[in-house]
């Protein structure tokens, strides 16, 4: 095919364009009609004012040209074209071929039989199951890429809830949701409880057996408020070795009830750390809610003065605020 490709001439070359059946048209980037065989001329007769490729093709099929000029790719492609000025519009197969001076090559062979069609509908079915294999990949990629996001979003939730130390809800958390449950207790006069829990002389713990020795402390002291609280309560670390307690339609007897249950609880439970035991205490201040009166301010405040009036009374044990 080479050797014969070197000995046809351009005048050759001419001699064929006219006597094949296909047509040919050589066609600028925009489509712009420059030259064409005869066969193509019988086609151009339908418009005869036609001086772009793009005026010969119905209107759902240009928006396809426009595309296959600019990519400029050497595929096949089937589209109705019209064959001559009187018979209806055929299926041809057409293939651009880019040439020198940014040209192109537009050569459309009429489908003369059944297997023709065949053919190229096959073709085109191949394609479109590549298509359809590719679009599936995408959507899978796309489908781990958000699970992949949404466990992200839950770390990242977790982190900005969770203390890490002792894995109850951290300070501004807890705070929220004294501020939320405030704001049902004004609306409905519900009751309203909050501790203040403190480890008593946890300074003396780190300074006698360290750090991580205190830290374990307090991871245990955070299991045991967390397991014994009621469900509707809520616990969270509010700062150093300080928990605040939230009990929704609780009033402060039922709050003291289970202040003084902790206090208990944690008494006699020894903290074991490898080959160190540790004894600790709580001190509980507890303060209930006075519709009109307090803001979740001023209740946590009257909790907080409570434990240290606990604290001032001899620690491990609790005071309700007056």
């Amino acid at each position: 095919m080479i050797k014969l490709a070197e000995i046809i001439t351009t005048q050759d070359v001419e001699t064929i364009f006219d006597t094949i059946h296909a047509m040919v048209a050589l066609v600028e980037s925009d489509g712009r009609l420059v030259s064409w065989n005869s066969a193509f001329e019988s086609c151009k007769k339908t418009i005869p004012s036609a001086v772009n490729l793009n005026e010969l093709f119905s209107p759902n099929d240009k928006s396809l040209l426009h595309g296959k000029l600019s990519n400029g790719l050497l595929n096949h492609w089937a589209v109705e074209f019209p064959l001559n000025g009187a018979g209806p519009s055929k299926y041809c197969d057409c293939i651009f071929i880019p040439i020198d001076d940014e040209r192109v090559l537009f050569i459309a062979e009429r489908m003369e039989s059944d297997i023709a069609l065949q053919e190229m509908i096959e073709r085109l079915n191949r394609r479109v199951k590549l298509f359809q294999i590719e679009s599936e990949f995408s959507k899978k990629i796309a489908r781990n890429k958000q699970i992949e996001m949404d466990a992200v979003m839950v770390q990242a939730s977790e982190v900005a809830h969770v203390d890490p130390l002792t894995f109850l809800v951290n300070r501004r958390t807890i705070i929220k949701e004294l501020q939320d449950e405030v704001m049902r207790a004004e609306r409905y006069h519900s009751m309203l409880s909050v501790s203040v829990v403190d480890v008593d002389n946890f300074k003396a713990v780190n300074d006698t057996f360290g750090h991580p020795i205190g830290d374990e402390v307090l991871r245990q002291v955070a299991h045991q408020l967390r397991e014994s609280i009621r469900h509707p309560d809520m616990v969270g670390r509010y700062g150093g070795e300080e928990f605040l307690i939230i009990l929704p339609n609780s009033d402060s007897a039922a709050a003291s009830e289970q202040a003084a249950r902790l206090c208990k609880q944690v008494r006699e439970t020894v903290v074991r750390v490898k080959e160190n035991e540790v004894n600790i205490t709580l001190s509980v201040g507890v303060a209930q809610f006075r519709v009109g009166v307090d803001t979740w301010d001023t209740l946590l405040n009257n909790a907080d003065n409570a434990m240290y009036e606990a604290k001032k009374n001899g620690r491990d044990r609790w005071y309700i605020a007056k």
